[in-house]
This record gives C-alpha cells, sequence and structure tokens, in this order.
C-alpha cells in the first residue's frame, strides 16, 4: 500500500515513494509512472568519505517525502523544473526509514545515485534557477553563517550573514526569476522584533552564462535511457560554472522516441477482462476488426514501433457466430416498475452478428415488438404496463446460426394508501377468529403482511392478507397489521373482545340511511354507538353487556352483541342463555308512519331522518322469542 509520494519536478514519469512492508516504512523509486518499483540505492560513501556497507533489500536510502506547507522552509524534500535531476531530501540508510540520525542527501542523476551532504537537518533552497544551491542549518539555536554549492552540493563555501547570532524563523526570495538576492527573518532574541537581513549574491557570480558554461546530462534508469518511451537529453550548467543564468537559458530540452518494448505496456501479461475469441458486436461475417491483445500502453508513454506490433491490436477476419451472453435489465437496474409509467428495457449481447441479429422481446402482459437488428436498440426499449402483477419479460435474439433468450421478472406496482381490518368485535374464547384486510386501491402487487398481537414483540409475516387465530384467555385483546409494499408501510388496528359465551343478532337498516354511508371506520363507529346507547337507554340493560358493530359494505348491517355480566358466576348453562335471550323490542312514531320488519330469529332495525329534528330517529327493533312478539313503544331522540 503506497502511503506517500513525490513528483520529480522536471522528469516525467518519475515519482518517489513511501511504501510499508512487513510493517516497515521504505522509499522506493519509478522511472514509468508506477509500472516498476525499486529500492533507493544507498551512497558509497559516508561525508568523511567512510564506505557505507549496504546491501539491498536489507539496507537501502529512505528518505522523509513531506512537502513543506511554510512557503519559507523548503521542506523534507525539494526539486525544480529549472533544475532537472537535482532532488534533495532529508533520509536516513538503513532497513528503514526513522526519524533518528536523519542526513541530508542529494541526486543529481534524478535518483540513481545519491549523496550525503550534511549530517544534520539543514533547509535547502535552490538560486539562480536551480544553477546554485543555498543551505540554512535547521536548528532552535540562533546562527550567523548560510553554505553556497556551484557544483550541485558537492561542494559548499561558508558565508557570513550577519554579524550578530540570529534566531532564524524563514527564508524569502526576491520576486522575479533572475533575482539573486534573497530575505532570511527572525530576531536576535525571544524579546526582539523580527529581523530582517537581506543577502545580495550578485557580487559572487562573475559574468552571465554562455553555451560554453553548459554540459549535457541524459535522463537514465540504471543505465537505461529510454524512459517511458523517450530518450531526454537536457542542458545542465557544468560543475563550478560561476554565472548567472537568464530566462532564455531555461533547461533546452532533446527528446527522441524509442522502439516499444514490454516495460512500455501495463503490467506483463494480458489484462483479466482480455478473451482472445471476443469480436466487435457490429462485426459482420466477411468483413475485419481490430481485435485486441489485452496490453495498454502505460499512460503518457510515448514509443513508438519496435514490439508495438506485439501488444497492439491485430486486425482479424469476422467470424460467423451465433448469439450468445444476451442479457436483459431495466434502465434502473432494478425489476420493479411503477404502473402507467415508462419502463425501459435494455438488452446487450455479448457475442453475435449484432447488425444481421434480430430480437424480440415480449413484455408478458399479451404485447411483444421485434426488431430487425439489435444495434437498432441501443437507446433501450419503452413499455407500459396498465395492470399489477409480476411479468415475465423475454428477450429472444436470432440470426441464420441460432438464438439466445433472457428472461427478467418484472414487478408493477402502485402506492398503497391504505389498509384495513375486519374482524368480529367479540369472539368466544379457544375457538377460530377470521381476520381480514381490505387494500385501497385493491390491486398494488406483492404486499407483505406483519400481524402483532397484543403486547407480543414478534409478529407473525404472511404474504396473505387473512389470517385465523385463536384467543386462550377472556378480556380485550389488540390485534394489529401491518401491510407493507416497497418503501411504504400502512396499518390498522381493533380491539376484539373475548368471552366463554355471548349472544348475537344481525340488524338491518332501513335504505334510506345507505344514502348517507360514506364508508368509512368514523361513521360507522357514531352509527354504533347511536344504536347502543338507544337500546341501553330503553331497556335498562348495562352498557358492559351490550356490543354494537357496524359492518363495512352496503347494505348498512350492524351485529348486536349480548355477553355476560361482569363478574358473573354458577348458573345452568340454559339459564345463561336464557337471560341473554331477553330482548326488548322498540318502535316509535314520526310524522311518517314507520314500518315493523321481522323474520324468524333475525332482528331488524329501521332508521329514517326526520327534517328539521336534530339527530337520528330509532324506528323499532324488533325480535322473535320462542315465537312470541313483544312490543314496547317509546319514542327516542338521540342528540
Amino acid at each position: 500500500q503506497l502511503s506517500l509520494y513525490f513528483r520529480v519536478a522536471g522528469i516525467k514519469g518519475v515519482f518517489l515513494s513511501n511504501k510499508i512492508v512487513e510493517n516497515q516504512v521504505k522509499t522506493y523509486i519509478t522511472y514509468n509512472k508506477g509500472r516498476d518499483w525499486r529500492l533507493l540505492q544507498a551512497p558509497t560513501t559516508d561525508l568523511q568519505g567512510n564506505k557505507v556497507y549496504c546491501e539491498q533489500p536489507y539496507c537501502s536510502l529512505h528518505l522523509h517525502l513531506h512537502v513543506s506547507e511554510n512557503p519559507y522552509t523548503s521542506g523534507n524534500i525539494v526539486s525544480k523544473d529549472s533544475a532537472p535531476g537535482i532532488i534533495i531530501a532529508s533520509g536516513v540508510i538503513g532497513p528503514e526509514l526513522t526519524s533518528t540520525n536523519v542526513s541530508i542527501f542529494i541526486t543529481s542523476d534524478a535518483g540513481n545515485t545519491w549523496r550525503e551532504v550534511f549530517q544534520e537537518e539543514y533547509s535547502v533552497f535552490f538560486l539562480n534557477q536551480g544553477g546554485s544551491l543555498v543551505a540554512i542549518r535547521h536548528t532552535p539555536l540562533p546562527i550567523r553563517h548560510i553554505w553556497l554549492s556551484f557544483d550541485e552540493g558537492r561542494n559548499w563555501d561558508k558565508y557570513s550573514f550577519t554579524s550578530s547570532l540570529l534566531y532564524v524563523d524563514g527564508v524569502l526570495g526576491e520576486p522575479g526569476e533572475d533575482t539573486l538576492i534573497m530575505t532570511i527573518f527572525g530576531h536576535f532574541s525571544h524579546r526582539s522584533e523580527w529581523q530582517l537581513v537581506k543577502v545580495d549574491f550578485r557580487s559572487i557570480f562573475q559574468h552571465r552564462c554562455t553555451l560554453d558554461d553548459y554540459t549535457m546530462w541524459q535522463v537514465h534508469d540504471q543505465g537505461e535511457a529510454c524512459i517511458m518511451g523517450m530518450k531526454r537529453v537536457f542542458q545542465k550548467l557544468s560543475a563550478n560554472a560561476r554565472c548567472v543564468k537568464t530566462r532564455d537559458q531555461y533547461v533546452p530540452q532533446k527528446s527522441d522516441s524509442c522502439p516499444c518494448t514490454e516495460a512500455d505496456f501495463e503490467c506483463c501479461t494480458p489484462s483479466f477482462w482480455f478473451i482472445p475469441s471476443a469480436t466487435s458486436r457490429d462485426c459482420i461475417t466477411g468483413d475485419t476488426f481490430l481485435n485486441t491483445t489485452g496490453y495498454r500502453k502505460a499512460m503518457s508513454n510515448n514509443c513508438t514501433e519496435g514490439s508495438a506490433l506485439k501488444y497492439s491490436p491485430r486486425r482479424q477476419r469476422c467470424p460467423s457466430q451465433s448469439p450468445r451472453g444476451l442479457q436483459l435489465f431495466t434502465s434502473e437496474g432494478t425489476p420493479v416498475a411503477a404502473l402507467d409509467k415508462n419502463v425501459t428495457f435494455l438488452v446487450f449481447l455479448e457475442e453475435g452478428l449484432g447488425s444481421t441479429t434480430s430480437i424480440t422481446v415480449d413484455f408478458g402482459d399479451g404485447t411483444a415488438i421485434s426488431y430487425v437488428n439489435i444495434s437498432s436498440i441501443e437507446d433501450g426499449i419503452k413499455h407500459v404496463y396498465g395492470k399489477v402483477g409480476i411479468y415475465q419479460v423475454s428477450a429472444t435474439a436470432s440470426n441464420s446460426l441460432g438464438s439466445d433468450k433472457a428472461t427478467l421478472y418484472l414487478h408493477v406496482t402502485c402506492q398503497l394508501e391504505q389498509v384495513q381490518l375486519s374482524a368480529p368485535s367479540v369472539a368466544v374464547k379457544n375457538k377460530a377468529v377470521n381476520l381480514t384486510t381490505a387494500l385501497r386501491p385493491s390491486q398494488v402487487g406483492t404486499v407483505t403482511y406483519y400481524w402483532w398481537f397484543d403486547n407480543k414483540t414478534e409478529p407473525l409475516v404472511t404474504l396473505n392478507g387473512a389470517m385465523t387465530c385463536t384467543f386462550s384467555k377472556v378480556g380485550s385483546h389488540t390485534v394489529t397489521v401491518q401491510a407493507s409494499l416497497g418503501s411504504t408501510l400502512h396499518q390498522d388496528q381493533m380491539a376484539i373482545g373475548v368471552y366463554d359465551y355471548f349472544r348475537s343478532h344481525v340488524l338491518a337498516f332501513s335504505s334510506n340511511l345507505d344514502e348517507l354511508n360514506p364508508g368509512v371506520s368514523e361513521w360507522r363507529e357514531d352509527i354504533g354507538r347511536v344504536v347502543k346507547n338507544s337500546i341501553v337507554q330503553v331497556t335498562g340493560i348495562s352498557e358492559d353487556q351490550l356490543l354494537v358493530a357496524v359492518l363495512p359494505g352496503l347494505p348498512t348491517t350492524a351485529e348486536l352483541y349480548l355477553v355476560p355480566e361482569r363478574g358473573s358466576r354458577g348458573g345452568a348453562v340454559d339459564e345463561k342463555w336464557a337471560n341473554l335471550d331477553q330482548v326488548l323490542i322498540l318502535s316509535t312514531h314520526s310524522h311518517e308512519a314507520g314500518q315493523i320488519q321481522s323474520a324468524s330469529g333475525r332482528t331488524f332495525v329501521s332508521i329514517k331522518f326526520i327534517q328539521g329534528l336534530s339527530g337520528f330517529f330509532v324506528l323499532f327493533l324488533m325480535s322473535e322469542i320462542i315465537n312470541m312478539h313483544f312490543l314496547i313503544v317509546k319514542n327516542i331522540t338521540v342528540q
């Protein structure tokens, strides 16, 4: 893993990088933009001329590659476009990069060989457009000397820039490329103000540079002159040439292209995606096409001819083959589409004669479409579905040599707006209870249902909107259902009273009530309360014994439940049922005569609206008990 890298200025393709190898940070160099990396060769001698024993891969030169963010310091490493091949950096010799015993190293040949120039940390700056080097000691102590080199750091001359010791904070070059003036700023003591010391080097230089002051230098990688497919020759100042470089003498360069070799291509084997037998989708039998060899020239590489023919695409004749590798998918990448909205299908053929291969797409809803050749549908095929459901969409590619087929199961859905739970308000203990749901709209696709009972922490999950359950305890039980479709979820909830036994009667209403039935649960609850309160007032039956549930749908109907009194104990079963069978029959008169409806074993309620009066009028309730009619007439006004 490359953790840090540095681009060498002035020479294309040369980079330095610090890489972690077996928990050790080591410095590597590349001359072909990262295709090949190698360790840096350590100097053969140290600053005192003593031989350095350092054998790779156990020992090499390692550099700190942090570039200074402070414009007044040089940082750990520096190079310059106008000084090609020169790199100055702090580092160590050994098995890995450390922060102790740091020295300053310099290379004049772009990293092939290195020299130790200081055994302490120094800040090194380019002067005279890279023709000279200025070094100043990097220390918290006050100093008065700087060092100047005219031969790329091989020799250094010591100069005094101030008569008093100065704590140096930074160095600033004067504006302009031709300048030979530097400004050193700092303070004489920790209490003093900043001091600026201008250093003028012009008197050191003897004349303006001429062609005789220059020498030619060729970039190379351990003797290999072709780098990134080119031979590059730079013009550099000769050693000890104390002349001033002018702007028009800015690093002339000569370049010649090199024949391509294996080193000019990425990696040394064909890429993983290379399929020798692959052909162009538009390849027609009898024609030719350029087929890749799986190699790719390195980025910015300028090599020509040579082994390029071995690695470059080759012209081949188009083979005859049947369609193969047909793929079918939607433009969204998912097998889901919205009702009444355009869905775009994309068809891709890996192998085959695209221009002579026909394509047929069956949308699964009774419609299909065909194209003469697959090349004409690159923008996709659009279709709109008018019904919710799961559709088997298929594409078939055919030519004279064969065919291929691809299938996609498409889920067409619409937005779920509401779920409504239906269940009896009263149930008998340990007897099956049917739970059903109704969706709006009714057809929305595949819905997942989550059923929650009382305070249980885990739901029952079904794909069916109906289920059966039983309750083992007497009391009130809560049932919650959640309907999930895509990212939409709705829920409904009901309370079910569970008893050991109960009596129920179906109630029918006069047709004029249907005209005012909006079909919502709130309205049904209001009507249920009206009927219940009326019966309680007339009969004196306890509210706890009476439940009324108005059922969804038309015609408007309801169910009357009579349940045991709270705390009732003992007694014969027949006696319990007889108590529940004592239902009173209600009637009332209004400005319009009411009509009594009756049927064996069934109770009817007729409700009418009286103009000018507020509220509902319960007109009559009749029950047939043991073939005898009991009729009690009483006016009931419901507010």
